[in-house]
């Protein structure tokens, strides 16, 4: 059935076909922004053994009575444990990081101690803590660390190669091939003859699929023949995604879709009621997911946000796949019509943690400028009555969220 579908509908329709694909195994240095497709276990417990949390002496508690005299019998640095055993009446002058020897169940911090020869004397009551930590206290071996779907941070990185684990298991990026259509397009940078515009969209759409995990490849442009157009859909053989940006309309120029099927795809649905990017649509061909975007710049980058960034997570197996947050509107909005609309807007954290947005007046689907300024689609659902400011509504970053100063 290829009739028109809901957003939700269409989503899920999208994100049923992406099935993650096969997983590879790459070094921890190379793992940022990755996806597992394993969970992360510790090889080691950390800190492995009972470490001094400051410099000082590590001493035994029966002696740290204010004016009590110790013998120090040694030392005890990061790397370089002191291999004895603190007894009655004695301490061993202690780094920070190192080894809390044997028999020693707290550090002297050595701003609270005088030194006296090869001796040291408690200066002040050792009332806090023991300064001492504990083996484990951060994880165990065993210990699962990062769960499968988990996109890896910077500071993931660093807690497995603190855990001794060297390599993880990884999704593989999902290749995604892409080509625009339209005889009307020209690149950057060319003379513009009347009737042409340049060609923006791959731009956009290069970055946003590298930003969300997938490997770009970008097909060229086709010109409004339908034997070009089915000439790309053949040069994406191998490719998990396909994405085909314009020509999705109905118009006489307008071949992509019958290029697709022709060439053996099998059409999922053919339009969204969404604005903008209504004529979006979703197919399958030799087992790639082939997505077709409108060739408005804005309605283009929108219905990318709305269900290639999905598609991507769902082939990944990515487990925190975003959504829609919640934001009280800084202006009015006016009533909506039949279609779900995603107006461009700007989200603002205040102080408080409270978020504000505000929906740019200008909605054209050809406008890039509104994209370019805000950091989120602010979602109005079919048929909703005009909101007022203060209202809450859902909305979808897709950039950093901006702290205002506000209280």
């Amino acid at each position: 059935m290829t009739a028109m579908r809901s957003v939700d509908e269409a989503l899920a329709e999208i994100t049923r076909a992406a099935q993650p694909l096969s997983p590879e195994t790459v070094a921890i240095g190379d793992a940022a922004d990755r996806v597992l497709a394993a969970d992360v276990v510790a090889a080691i417990t950390q800190p492995p053994f009972r470490a001094s949390a400051m410099d000082g002496y590590a001493i035994r508690s029966p002696d740290a009575a204010p004016g009590a005299r110790l013998h120090v019998i040694g030392v005890s640095a990061a790397g370089s444990p002191f291999r004895g055993r603190v007894g009655p009446s004695q301490a061993v002058r202690i780094y920070t990081g190192a080894v809390a020897p044997d028999g020693a169940d707290r550090i002297l911090v050595q701003e609270e101690a005088l030194v006296e020869n090869d001796c040291v004397v408690i200066a002040v009551p050792q009332t806090g803590g023991t300064n001492i930590r504990e083996a484990g206290i951060d994880f165990s071996v065993g210990a699962v660390l990062k769960r499968r779907g988990a996109r890896l941070s910077a500071i993931d990185l660093g807690l497995i190669a603190s855990s001794n684990v060297s390599t993880v298991s990884v999704s593989r990026r999902p290749l995604v091939a892409y080509f625009d259509n339209g005889d009307e397009l020209v690149e950057p940078g060319a003379a513009l003859e009347e009737g042409r515009i340049v060609g923006s969209n791959r731009f956009a759409l290069e970055a946003l699929v590298a930003a969300w995990g997938g490997s770009p490849r970008y097909l060229g442009r086709a010109a409004d023949d339908p034997r070009e157009v089915r000439r790309k859909f053949a040069e994406a053989a191998g490719a998990d995604v396909v994405v085909a940006v314009g020509g999705a309309s109905v118009g006489d120029h307008d071949y992509v879709r019958r290029a697709f099927e022709d060439a053996g795809g099998k059409i999922a649905f053919t339009k969204v009621s969404v604005k903008p990017g209504k004529p979006t649509w979703f197919g399958r061909l030799d087992g790639a997911c082939v997505i077709g975007l409108p060739g408005n710049p804005a309605s283009s980058i929108v219905c990318a946000i709305l269900f290639v960034k999905p598609l991507i997570a769902g082939l990944l197996g990515e487990s925190a796949r975003g959504g829609a947050i919640c934001a009280s509107l800084s202006a009015p909005t006016k009533e909506n019509g039949a279609r779900e609309s995603y107006l461009r807007g700007q989200l603002i954290g205040d102080r408080t943690g409270r978020l504000m947005v505000t929906p740019f007046v200008k909605e054209d689907s050809s406008l890039m400028t509104p994209l370019a300024l805000g950091n989120c689609l602010i979602r109005r659902p079919a048929n909703a009555p005009a909101a007022a400011a203060g209202e809450v509504v859902d909305c979808i970053p897709y950039g950093a969220i901006a702290a205002g100063g506000a209280e």
